[in-house]
């Protein structure tokens, strides 16, 4: 797998505020080393951060949000060595080199510049829930103890973060919940002013904003299941104020809307597939740029010039690399910038994708996503491992990796299961695979594996299941529910300790998860229904397949003793003589290894987990 990997390697360059930035990657090293260049890639290179220095002597490394104030100067950035999710945020002098004594811990990592050089807005978070729960303001050169505090968030579901709209006249705080959502604006020439309420949140209405010329833009779900793009003055920000652009639609999602001075970009989903709209905004003529594959994933890129009449888009499936085009909004042109080098050798036309429909028992239509290399005998033979996360309304997206070429190779076929909790199909998709309608995501999975074995792609005795974190929790469903099914099942970070963690407050998130999954601590019901599915509160003396979990020690998201309690209750409980492997990183959190090549490893352990029992041992 790391054979595949260019090694030395550069990221495209994005053109922001006068310079070009770009990070690159040396041979064998683990992290990336930040750059710049000013007005022309002709130009010296200036060196930001070096990331593999700051790392050495540490077992973990997290560089984040780069963030370089409006003079060009100054640089905020925040590390965490933990992999708790608890970053340090550090300021830089660009110019000097000078890593300011403005140490700010702890923070959600997330920060924001004023337009004065000198004001920074952050998010601090509780060190014991981690929540997000207030913003501060700090000026460089005072003390951190003094810092303002801008904002509180007294909601705990609520998660918090700041930005600032693309013509960078405002900063915006962000609150929002699983289904409300609330934000506040600040002039960003006038950093130490009060923010102003944009409109209060609403019940069951989530909007977010950016500022277009005359008016700001909303994209919101009021009165819009699958979101509408409406329009506001900029001095009468009420819901009252509020006029449509784009209207809803009952078959498609809009999912974002990019700004530029002459276009407007929408992002649109229609029957799980992404499509890229363009609107000129001088005569509001559209058109939507082609793709021309089955399954696929095109997203609007970076993207930070106001002014640009280049969209800068990407491209991927599960048989392209990822691929980055610039798109002339206005002649149509697209040009291919770079697309990601498989090393060793790659034929795209060795591999096969398809995309299907399996009928769920209640008669919903699931896709899914499948790829494999050709040759490929559908008689029940061949392996298959099926993937799905199906949860807080996050898209599985048909995505190409290099290490899954490691799987293909060797006969296995891969597929993705677009169940209900994701937004595949729209926000009714959602809503219909979360709080007491959850079990619709299990059903939904289980439907698409016996589908794919009616239709012979594989057999109970080859089938195998992989999913991470609520991915995981979907794992434990399954193999509580239908064992017999799978041969093998990898729950990565599984949250399967449903009600104990629901009903515990002071456990990281937990209040920021009601919305998605209920309250048993409040509602009888909700704990009743979440207790009838928790893979730990359900294990039973049968035969479960053979199963590789995965943790890490300081994840903050699933807490460590989730997974090592449900394997230990499995293995005073289960029959037969299946393989039950628990694996902890030890330096780790929720996302695993870090650095470029060390998370291989634990892909390793996957394949090798599903090798073993499938007999394959040639390399």
């Amino acid at each position: 797998m790391k054979g595949r990997i260019k090694e030395k390697d550069e990221s495209l360059p994005v053109f922001q505020n006068g310079y070009y930035y770009y990070n690159k990657y040396e041979e064998g090293k683990q992290y990336a080393s930040y750059c710049r260049k000013k007005g022309t890639l002709d130009a010296p290179e200036e060196l930001l951060l070096d990331i593999n220095k700051m790392a050495e002597g540490h077992g973990y490394f997290s560089a984040v949000s780069l963030n370089v104030s409006p003079d060009n100067k100054l640089m905020s950035y925040a590390i965490d060595t933990v992999s708790r999710r608890q970053y340090t945020l550090y300021v830089k002098n660009l110019e000097t080199g000078e890593i300011y004594k403005d140490a700010i811990y702890p923070t959600s990592g997330n920060s924001e510049w004023g337009n004065d050089n000198k004001t920074i807005f952050y998010i601090e978070t509780n060190p014991v829930t981690l929540l997000s729960e207030r913003v501060k303001r700090h000026v460089l050169g005072t003390e951190v103890a003094a810092d303002v505090l801008v904002y509180e968030e007294k909601d705990h579901s609520n998660y918090v973060w700041v930005d600032k709209t693309k013509s960078d006249k405002y900063i915006v705080i962000n609150s929002a919940a699983t289904l409300s959502s609330e934000v506040r604006i600040l002039d960003a020439d006038k950093p130490s002013g009060d923010f102003k309420l944009f409109q209060p949140r609403l019940k069951d209405v989530l909007y977010s904003i950016d500022h277009a010329g005359d008016k700001f833009l909303v994209v919101t779900n009021k009165d819009a299941i699958n979101f509408k793009l409406s329009a506001a003055p900029l001095d009468k920000t009420g819901v009252e104020n509020w006029t449509d652009l784009i209207p809803h639609r009952a078959d498609v999602l809009l999912e974002g809307v990019e700004v530029f001075k002459d276009f407007l970009v929408i992002t649109e989903r229609k029957e799980g597939l992404l499509n890229i709209r363009v609107r000129k905004l001088a005569d509001n003529q559209e058109h939507y740029l082609d793709f021309g594959e089955p399954a696929y994933l095109a997203s609007v890129g970076s993207n930070p010039e106001f002014n640009s009449g280049t969209l800068r888009f990407n491209y991927t499936s599960l048989v392209t690399p990822a691929s980055t085009y610039d798109y002339d909004m206005a002649s149509k042109e697209k040009k291919l910038m770079k697309q990601t080098e498989v090393m060793g050798g790659y034929d795209q036309k060795e591999y096969v994708t398809e995309r299907v429909f399996a009928t769920a028992r209640d008669g919903a239509k699931v896709p899914i996503s499948i790829v494999y290399k050709k040759g490929l005998v559908k008689d029940g033979s061949a392996p298959l491992l099926l993937n799905a996360y199906g949860s807080y309304g996050i898209t599985s997206e048909a995505t190409f990796n290099s290490t899954r070429l490691s799987l293909l190779n060797r006969g296995f076929v891969f597929g993705i299961a677009h169940i209900r909790g994701g937004q595949e199909m729209g926000r009714q998709w959602y809503e219909d695979g979360k709080m007491m309608k959850k079990k619709n995501s299990f059903n939904d999975f289980i439907d698409c594996g016996e589908f794919l074995v009616k239709e012979k792609f594989t057999s109970p005795q080859h089938l195998y299941a992989i999913g991470g974190s609520a991915g995981g929790l979907l794992m434990g469903a399954i193999v509580t529910q239908k064992p017999e099914l799978w041969n093998g099942v990898i729950a990565a970070v599984p949250f399967v300790d449903v009600v104990t963690t629901m009903m515990d407050e002071s456990i990281p998130l937990t209040t920021n998860e009601f919305d998605e999954w209920g309250n048993p601590k409040a509602n009888k019901e909700t704990y009743d229904y979440l207790k009838s599915y928790s893979p730990y509160d359900n294990v039973t003396a049968k035969n479960y397949p053979n199963l590789l979990v995965t943790t890490g020690l300081h994840d903050s998201q699933v807490q460590y003793f989730e997974p090592a309690k449900w394997v230990a209750r499995l293995r005073a409980t289960k029959t037969g003589n299946q393989v039950l492997l628990l694996h902890t990183n030890m330096e780790a959190g929720h996302g695993g290894a870090s650095g470029r090549f060390n998370y291989l490893k634990e892909i390793a352990l996957e394949y090798v987990f599903l090798f073993s029992l499938e007999g394959i041992s040639n390399k």
